[in-house]
């Protein structure tokens, strides 16, 4: 049983900062691309940023030079460092994994539960 556990979001003023962590917990091989996605309401859920094993970063237009994305090979843990935020950053936010649990299976995409991140003045 694999799990996506997320922890951090929250209430934070427009121009301020957040942080996010999501950890891949349970029986793991290897971790392909991790990422971050967001969903506003009424709104599709959409890409925020993705970071490969070896570092390489992917960002949305809207957030590049905002926020920063990285990971933690060893912890099976990938971050999200968000800045200079405004309200049209308000979403739910889902880390995301392409997790393999062992050799003989293939990579199965997995989604954490989601944290609100409120940006309100």
């Amino acid at each position: 049983q694999v799990q996506l556990v997320e922890s951090g979001g929250g209430l934070v003023q427009p121009g301020g900062s957040l942080s996010f962590s999501c950890t891949a917990r349970g029986s793991i091989f290897d971790i392909r691309a991790m990422g971050w996605y967001r969903q506003a309401p009424g709104k599709q859920r959409e890409l925020v940023a993705t970071i490969t094993s070896s570092g390489s970063t992917n960002y949305a237009d809207s957030v590049k030079g905002r926020f920063t994305i990285s990971r933690d090979n060893a912890k099976n843990t990938v971050y999200l460092q968000m800045n200079s935020l405004k309200p049209e950053d308000t979403a739910i936010y889902y880390c995301n994994a392409d997790i393999r649990i062992t050799i003989l299976r293939n990579y199965v995409n997995y989604w954490g539960q989601g944290t609100q991140v409120t940006v309100s003045s």
